[in-house]
């Protein structure tokens, strides 16, 4: 389906093979030693990040979601009305100079709330080093959407001691994404699930997906959108079985992805099953994408993995440069003009 020399002549800055590294680049950045975050009476916790980086926020929301702190995820400009001196903002910028994320950074100091960033450097290095704020600095390999597990292993590792996870959970994870490599990096076969799932996608994809994997859904279609520069949607499967479901009823190019956890609660796997039979008895073919199994952090990151190189390929498959983003170009290009 894709050839070697297909993949290196139009994926021209590698992306794939920073996504080859993804496990160590996991297992090195949680491994690093690094000031752990010092919390007391800890109420309220906000990430903020804008793309690539603010898919951190979503995937940590998860993991805190069955936990007594209430978290909120911050893309744009403005912190909740509750945030308070018992609240620890985390943000986020893998390119240190993220508008809306530095604004928020500044309202947090102004708050006297708890604060650590995260960047490869830029204006929020530089805030940060002015105002004495924790601050992580991480090299820029590559875009900021590939360097997604060294800026979530190194938020892990800062975070741990608040974390609703053990070691043994995130050291899982890693392994997770190891076993998932094996059968999606180098292997440009049909036995290659993210490859086969780029090569099933020829309209616009409607990802569904569970509540609890949200983040893999909310990245699979920001990967599509940057990646392969087509259209994606995504839409819980609960909450569509109440409106959405309805578009269905006219024909159109539009494939549903059904991600789905192997623990999903009983109520929703009823609903997959469902929603399936609704699409066999309406002739709409459908791609079914399961996680594997293990902590809530292991089910997302492999899934995400998975996810993403099928982005890769079906950039590759259509002819098309993953890297480049052009229309980000031009709009953060037009933000600075107005600053």
């Amino acid at each position: 389906m894709i050839t070697q020399s297909q993949l290196d002549k139009y994926d021209t800055r590698g992306m794939y093979k920073i996504y080859d590294r993804w496990p160590e680049l996991a297992f090195e950045h949680y491994n690093k030693k690094l000031s752990q975050i010092d919390t007391k009476r800890l109420e309220h916790i906000v990430f903020a990040g804008m793309g690539g980086s603010g898919i951190i926020g979503d995937i940590f929301s998860a993991i805190f979601s069955k936990t007594d702190i209430h978290v909120s995820v911050v893309k744009g400009y403005h912190l909740p009305n509750t945030v308070n001196s018992n609240t620890l903002v985390v943000a986020t910028s893998i390119s240190g100079n993220t508008i809306e994320t530095l604004t928020v950074l500044d309202s947090a100091k102004k708050l006297s709330t708890k604060i650590v960033a995260f960047s490869s450097g830029g204006k929020l290095e530089k805030y940060c080093k002015k105002y004495r704020i924790q601050y992580q600095k991480i090299p820029l390999l590559h875009s900021p959407r590939a360097l997604l597990t060294a800026y979530l292993y190194t938020a892990l590792n800062v975070l741990m001691p608040i974390l609703p996870l053990k070691k043994a959970d995130v050291i899982e994870s890693i392994t997770k994404l190891q076993e998932t490599k094996k059968k999606i990096s180098s292997n440009l076969t049909k036995s290659n699930p993210s490859l086969n799932l780029a090569g099933w996608i020829k309209g616009i994809p409607l990802i569904y997906y569970p509540y609890g994997l949200q983040a893999a859904a909310i990245r699979f279609k920001n990967s599509l959108q940057e990646n392969a520069k087509i259209h994606a949607m995504a839409e819980d499967v609960i909450e569509a079985s109440h409106n959405g479901i309805v578009s269905w009823e006219k024909s159109c190019d539009i494939q549903p992805i059904l991600l789905q956890g192997k623990d999903d609660y009983i109520k929703t796997k009823e609903r997959w099953e469902i929603l399936k039979e609704y699409f066999k008895v309406n002739n709409i073919d459908y791609k079914e994408i399961l996680s594997t199994d293990g902590n809530i952090l292991s089910k997302l990151i492999s899934l995400i993995y998975l996810l993403d190189y099928s982005t890769i390929f079906l950039a590759v498959l259509t002819k098309t440069d993953p890297s480049p983003v052009k229309s980000i170009d031009f709009i953060k290009k037009s933000v600075l003009k107005k600053m």
